[in-house]
């Protein structure tokens, strides 16, 4: 059998897609071994998987001052922290990788710098989609924009344009990069589309929640991971709920310590008839948000999944784990995506007619309420997002990811 490295971020996001995918490769009896930031240790032994630090914590910016921010400089700043962390990585995780006898690495899109790690050690990896794939196709808006899909000539240009800055953005990290694939003389990455592994790309979403593209033939959608391993047991006021149609509002782990939006949201919800239960994904504590409009249900973590099965509608940061939970119990959505991936991700809510998006810029109780009223009082976004549970429902995520994974791997130097 195999021994296999999850390379990946310590975030909630990144561990509810790879360790499922760790725990489904052990009950076939491979090895695998957790390389990723200090915080995630715990949540890796909780899971039964071995762990081995590489770096102390992960490159992300506090959500408040995200907020504060516009998307180009979040997407500045992140990239510029990743290549610290990166040049970490490549110098710490050959040595682990030896060490441990590790054969082959599952690889996080977001460590840029996975592959490389990989080809210097001469082992196969395969790159595995926490968040959206930035793959470069002028067809496609760039992944940090909430544009809509065009065919049109000038949605290719501003395509490509955008796709240019992108790059410029992410001039720190190639350089690092670069810096070690020529002193290992390997040869220069020049773009995004460098960094996915040539054996296969393994996406968790569904390509009716993609925008019509091509992609490499070994590109393959999945499906979620998120019902294939059980998560920890989180307590919540359930004698609280009154009956009354549910919103649930999360933004997410890491964009999540602007007071403001959550004080917006409790505003717009106040005269609605509904209940509204707000999870702050412990960037906040309730006692930080005081005064509150109308009588929500404010928590620091929430059982979301459990949440969302009684859900009317969920507001959302637009992050992918988040949405696709709520795809696959058939919720409809208004998202408010920050910075990263989530704008992409709003867009194709929008595209699948399963939501509505409001840009940060725009958010204010009065043109919330009007997302929200919209999006309830019109049975088509309940319908669309049916229409894509449905195909979800039919999807079998892990397994067909590990399929693929041994596949994959069969006839490389892993021999399995």
């Amino acid at each position: 059998m195999t021994h296999f490295g999850i390379l990946c971020l310590a975030a909630t996001g990144h561990i509810n897609t790879f360790f499922p995918l760790g725990k489904a490769l052990q009950k076939r009896g491979h090895r695998v071994t957790v390389l990723s930031a200090v915080e995630a240790k715990n949540n890796a032994i909780a899971a039964g998987l071995a762990f081995n630090k590489v770096y102390e914590n992960s490159p992300y910016r506090d959500g408040d001052e995200q907020a504060q921010k516009g998307n180009i400089a979040n997407i500045r700043q992140t990239l510029k922290n990743f290549s610290y962390v990166a040049q970490d990585r490549l110098e710490r995780v050959p040595a682990i990788v030896r060490s441990q006898k590790i054969d082959a690495l599952l690889v996080d899109l977001s460590i840029f710098e996975g592959g490389t790690i990989a080809d210097y050690l001469n082992i196969p990896y395969i790159t595995v989609c926490c968040l959206l794939p930035f793959y470069e196709d002028i067809t496609i808006p760039p992944i940090f924009t909430a544009w809509q899909y065009s065919t049109h000539w000038w949605a290719k240009l501003r395509n490509q344009l955008a796709y240019k800055l992108s790059g410029r953005l992410a001039r720190p990290i190639w350089q690092v990069i670069n810096r070690y694939r020529q002193q290992w003389r390997l040869e220069a990455y020049t773009n995004y589309n460098d960094i996915f592994s040539d054996l296969a790309i393994i996406t968790r979403h569904i390509p009716e929640f993609e925008f019509p593209r091509e992609l490499p033939s070994h590109f393959y959608f999945t499906g979620p991971f998120h019902h294939s391993i059980e998560r920890p047991p989180v307590d919540f006021p359930y004698e609280q709920m009154h009956g009354k149609p549910m919103i649930y509002a999360s933004m997410g782990t890491l964009q999540n310590r602007d007071c403001s939006i959550f004080y917006t949201i409790a505003t717009a919800c106040a005269d609605l008839d509904i209940q509204l239960v707000l999870s702050l994904g412990d960037g906040l504590t309730p006692e930080a948000l005081p005064n509150l409009d109308g009588i929500p249900i404010v928590v620091d973590y929430a059982p979301q999944l459990e949440l969302l099965k009684r859900a009317t509608l969920t507001i959302t940061h637009a992050g992918l784990n988040t949405t696709l939970e709520a795809l696959s119990y058939g919720v409809p959505m208004v998202a408010i995506p920050i910075t990263d991936d989530q704008p992409a991700v709003a867009a194709r809510i929008v595209w699948t007619g399963a939501g509505e998006l409001i840009p940060l810029r725009d958010l204010n109780a009065d043109s919330l309420r009007e997302k929200i009223s919209q999006v309830l009082s019109n049975p088509s976004y309940r319908l669309n997002a049916a229409k894509v549970q449905d195909v979800i429902a039919r999807t079998q995520g892990v397994k067909d990811a590990l399929d693929i994974i041994e596949r994959a791997f069969a006839s490389g130097p892993c021999n399995i």
